[in-house]
């Protein structure tokens, strides 16, 4: 594959892995990309930006301003320019100033101003790279959607020793590979996404809900946009945020809004993807004053169903048009998942299990397996949220590639 005329801003810190960016410099400019190098004061301890420049053919950035004639070096200019920003070698301090936005050098004010998808290629010894704050940091850029590209490939990664190294250079032009083939396959595609809990209330203070993050949810619509889809994210309520432009995001709290977003916005797309834990019921009446305690008096609420959104969609579904809902389950799994595509009329159901370690509500992990109503099966290993929803849509809205 090719990378000709890819802009990449190619961000090196201070680490003894940083003779890999001189590599990794040289198979991205025989790739045919333009690269330009932004390396932080401590990198330049480890690799001389004259060796970068001779390999990428542009000056290095180093300072917010040029050492010769005080020119002003615009963060802001290569955050346009850029088709993806890699950070490679990141150092735990870099990933941590990132992960926070500590905006004290050039690189991460070019991180902050990036419009493009970026890349982080961690290196950094065991230690460093297993203590709870790198691991925090880590999640937490891999929540703000950046793609984090940790060793995979070679003798040491099956060890524990291995961890923690950065990967090769070979290994991460070949994802960039990947990304740019596959980045664009969603173009123009309208693809609605539900995330996030419902909030049934009880009174102003209380409601009926669940344990739902929206991490999931979020993931999907971060990777639709990511391949050039127009994604409307109707969200319930959740401390998440969207970070792509070409995501807009609807906010609503309860069964009801959610479906009526959705009812609305469904027929003008060419796909729905439902992740959201929607409440099945509510309180048949909501309190107007906080409910006050009385004595030792049992409480009853009285329930009733809210409108299935999933099997609504189903029934006003046109030729064309795709849908993928999830299902959560405790006890014969894969039977109710199968029901549930011929109840509600999905084109594919992503199934996980509550009975997996690490998958289901509020972890940053999922294991997935995938339905179709061909028949169609697929399961897969336990992976990050983002992992997994590459391979949701690799999968389930592999037509709209096809169709591109």
């Amino acid at each position: 594959m090719s990378l000709q005329g890819k802009h990449i801003v190619l961000g090196i810190t201070g680490s003894i892995a940083a003779y890999k960016s001189a590599i990794l410099t040289r198979l991205l400019i025989k790739k045919g990309a333009e690269v330009q190098v932004v390396i932080t004061p401590a990198g330049k301890e480890f690799i001389t930006p004259v060796t970068l420049s001779a390999l990428s053919g542009r000056p290095v950035i180093s300072e917010f301003f040029a050492s010769g004639d005080g020119t002003w070096h615009s963060h802001v200019d290569l955050g346009l320019w850029a088709d993806v920003m890699i950070v490679a070698p990141a150092t735990a301090a870099t990933i941590g100033k990132m992960a926070n936005g500590v905006a004290d050098n050039m690189l991460i004010t070019t991180y902050l101003s990036m419009k493009a998808p970026v890349f982080v290629a961690p290196a950094m010894d065991l230690d460093m790279y297993r203590h709870i704050s790198t691991r925090r940091n880590i999640e937490k850029l891999r929540s703000d959607g950046v793609q984090i590209i940790e060793a995979t490939e070679g003798e040491l990664a099956s060890h524990l020793e291995g961890k923690g190294r950065m990967e090769e250079p070979e290994n991460i032009v070949s994802v960039l590979e990947q990304f740019f083939a596959a980045g664009n396959n969603l173009d123009k595609k309208k693809i609605m996404v539900t995330a996030g809990p419902t909030y049934e209330r009880i009174d102003p203070v209380r409601f009926i809900g669940n344990f739902s993050s929206g991490k999931m949810g979020f993931a999907l619509a971060e990777e639709c946009a990511s391949r050039g889809a127009e994604v409307i994210l109707i969200t319930g309520p959740t401390a998440l945020s969207a970070s792509h432009p070409n995501i807009l995001r609807v906010n609503v709290e309860s069964a009801v809004e959610m479906y009526d977003a959705a009812l609305k916005i469904f027929p003008q797309m060419d796909a729905a993807i439902l992740s959201a834990a929607v409440a099945d019921y509510r309180p048949e009446q909501m309190s107007e004053e906080k409910i006050k305690r009385s004595g030792n008096e049992h409480l009853s609420l009285s329930l009733v169903p809210n409108p299935d959104i999933a099997a609504s969609l189903g029934k006003i579904k046109k030729p064309g048009q795709l849908t993928v809902g999830f299902a959560l389950e405790t006890n014969n799994e894969e039977s109710n998942a199968i029901k549930k595509i011929k109840e509600k009329n999905f084109d594919y159901i992503v199934l996980n299990s509550l009975n997996d370690q690490g998958a289901g509500f509020g972890h940053d992990t999922n294991q997935v397996t995938i339905l179709s109503r061909n028949d169609e099966k697929r399961s897969f290993a336990l992976k990050s949220k983002s992992d997994v929803a590459k391979d949701i849509i690799d999968t389930a809205l592999r037509q709209l590639t096809v169709d591109s």
